[in-house]
């Protein structure tokens, strides 16, 4: 990187005001000591976490450090003379190096991955062409967005927390009390004859009743649920109970699941019922969204870390701003839906201490993948002599 920034009272500067009295020899130890302290710079530069890029007035690019090719996913020996905006986009780069100034910028991009990223640019004084030169200095704020987007997302559930117990003594108890006489009043009406639309009338406050007992129950276990009660249990048999529980559902449907679940599977320490919903759950997006004679696969799959439950449907899918807001509370694409039932997914997945992943293409279906950790893994290797059932691992084989 030459760059003619200030010379006084460096190396260089020295080295220049002696050059006409040196020697050959001095001159090649000299140029060794600039060789060795240019790779020292620039190991300095590559093992830096930000990415460090130097770049003319007119946005080109004149040096790249390596956290700056991982994070734009380039080689910066063949970036060289290319514009910075090839990299960093939706940026006028040139009119903001014009003006000389210090500036931040965050920034959105999708390749080599989605990351967002803070740049800073700082001017640094003359380049090799005698034009000003500035360094860009790229932060990657991804992780720490993210644990922003957590923390406000944890607030908001907080906040609901709160409204929880008014929700359960504001609503809960009239729906009950309504339920009730509504049923009074249907059985004293049963005893007469009443008039058909009476009697559909009935049935639909009833029908509406129930509905918003559901949303209710479902809202109160979205923010407040209950912590995982854990005990041996083989996943494969969960999976089946969910599928079997919602076996009625598909079959008026004409929807066809294709299950294949992974042999030998050893059991884990879950909460059987609460898992059980959260598959339920999955299940009955799943369903919703795709039109009769459709079909859903249901895998389970063993790491040496994790149990794998997949769950893929070929229904209407979602687009990119629907997949962003697929586990806000009451957000849904249903006309009937209440938008917490992968609310209460993920909660149920991470008291697990697992993971949800959600891969969606509109018109095509979607993916939903629940890793659930292993209580005890597997050793790769036993010491001479070792027996793993004597020492008390639980690895018990189930289907």
């Amino acid at each position: 990187m030459a760059l003619s920034i200030s010379l006084r009272n460096s190396f260089l500067n020295k080295l220049l005001g002696r050059i006409e009295r040196l020697g050959p020899f001095e001159i090649q130890n000299y140029l060794q000591r600039l060789a060795q302290e240019k790779g020292f710079l620039e190991t300095v530069f590559n093992v830096l976490q930000e990415g460090i890029l130097v770049v003319d007035v007119r946005g080109k690019v004149l040096y790249g450090n390596q956290s700056a090719e991982r994070l734009l996913g380039i080689d910066w020996q063949r970036a060289l003379g290319k514009p910075i905006s090839l990299y960093l986009p939706d940026v006028d780069w040139p009119s903001l190096f014009a003006s000389g100034q210090i500036l931040s910028r965050d920034l959105e991009i999708a390749y080599p991955e989605p990351r967002y990223l803070n740049c800073s640019a700082v001017p640094l004084g003359k380049g090799p062409d005698g034009t000003d030169a500035f360094v860009v200095i790229i932060y990657d704020m991804t992780a720490s967005r993210e644990k922003t987007l957590e923390m406000i997302e944890s607030e908001k559930l907080n906040a609901l927390t709160l409204l929880a117990a008014g929700v359960a003594h504001e609503l809960g108890n009239p729906l009950n009390s309504l339920q009730i006489h509504t049923e009074l009043l249907q059985r004293e009406l049963g005893r007469k004859k009443v008039r058909k639309a009476i009697a559909e009338s009935f049935a639909a406050i009833r029908s509406e009743l129930r509905r918003l007992d559901v949303i209710v129950n479902q809202f109160l276990r979205a923010i407040r649920p209950a912590r995982p009660e854990l005990s041996w249990a083989a996943l494969n048999e969960i999976v089946r109970e969910a599928v079997q529980f919602l076996a009625p559902e598909m079959e008026n449907r004409d929807i066809v699941v294709d299950m294949e679940l992974a042999n030998d599977m050893p059991l884990f320490r879950a909460d059987r019922d609460q898992l059980r919903q959260a598959f339920f759950n999955v299940m009955k997006n799943s369903v919703e969204a795709m039109d009769r004679g459709g079909l859903l696969r249901v895998r389970t799959e063993l790491t040496d870390s994790h149990f794998l439950v997949s769950f893929q449907d070929n229904g209407s899918g979602m687009s990119a701003a629907e997949m962003g807001r697929a586990f806000e509370p009451y957000f849904t694409t249903k006309q009937s839906g209440t938008g917490l039932g992968l609310l209460v997914v993920r909660r149920i997945v991470r008291e697990h201490g697992g993971e949800i992943q959600l891969e969606s293409r509109e018109g095509k279906g979607t993916t939903v993948r629940i890793l659930l950790p292993r209580s005890e893994r597997r050793l790769r290797l036993l010491p001479m002599g070792s027996n793993p059932e004597k020492d008390g691992d639980p690895d018990g084989r189930r289907s």
